[in-house]
């Protein structure tokens, strides 16, 4: 696969292109299931810095940092704008970047997403995180994330595999400035088309709507019935569909 600025990545199909930020360690093979896009559209999965087979930064991880490692990717596939759809806390850095170049983003979907940490369930899963990279429970941590989300024993072990790659400084540091980062308060500059999906059943961040919708005119939201927070990995078929529905609009 190829990769710049250290920045590892693939790309398949054609047409209007989407681009997938993972959370924290779990690397492009989060969206091994979103491939069946490549049908239609030009799908593109990266690592980012410190995550799978990307090198991390010389310097200290931060969300902008995080945005900011999308552009040579794009640049290197000549692509003046992209949906860019962010997984849980990958959400994030899809606003970041959102915010950073709006005139690089067609559209954003965001899986689960929120624009800051404020209930107390949500911060305690960042808060397990960063106590168990510090503590020296990357392969831990891994056996959580391919349990919780692989739907086969092979694809369990895949992102297992893939999360044991991770860098353990710039996951803890993603973990730490994931909990931090807020972006509520400049949600209102955003004039890109926004879908966000969340699983019916994934009750404690399902309020973070009203704050989008509140600052974002042009919103959608979207749940998954019967689905928590695994939508990419557990519910793909669905996803993937309203996807599609989004990107004929964009």
């Amino acid at each position: 696969m190829p990769s710049v600025n250290s920045i590892y990545y693939d790309r398949h199909g054609a047409g209007k292109p989407i681009l997938f930020i993972h959370p924290p360690g779990m690397g492009l093979v989060t969206f091994n299931l979103q491939l069946p896009l490549s049908n239609k559209y030009q799908v593109i999965r990266m690592d980012l810095p410190g995550n799978g087979n990307s090198i991390p930064p010389f310097n200290k991880i931060t969300i902008p940092l995080l945005a900011n490692s999308v552009i040579p990717v794009l640049n290197e596939l000549k692509l003046e704008e992209v949906v860019i759809c962010g997984y849980s806390n990958g959400g994030s850095i899809a606003l970041e970047f959102a915010l950073q170049y709006p005139e690089r983003t067609a559209g954003i979907i965001l899986i689960g997403g929120f624009p800051e940490v404020n209930s107390f369930l949500l911060q305690q899963e960042f808060q397990l995180g960063i106590l168990t990279v510090k503590l020296g429970g990357l392969p831990l941590l891994a056996k959580v994330l391919g349990f919780a989300h692989g739907t086969t024993p092979d694809y369990k072990k895949e992102i297992e595999q893939y999360v044991l790659k991770s860098h353990p400084g710039s996951l803890y540091d993603m973990y730490v400035e994931g909990l931090k980062y807020t972006c509520t308060n400049r949600l209102y500059q955003i004039k890109s088309p926004l879908l966000l999906i969340y699983g019916a059943k994934d009750y404690y961040v399902h309020h973070y709507q009203y704050l989008f919708k509140e600052r974002i005119k042009n919103t959608e939201v979207v749940y998954v019935s019967k689905s928590r927070h695994q939508i990419p990995t557990k519910h793909a078929a669905e996803l993937n569909a309203i996807i599609h529905s989004f990107m004929d609009k964009v």
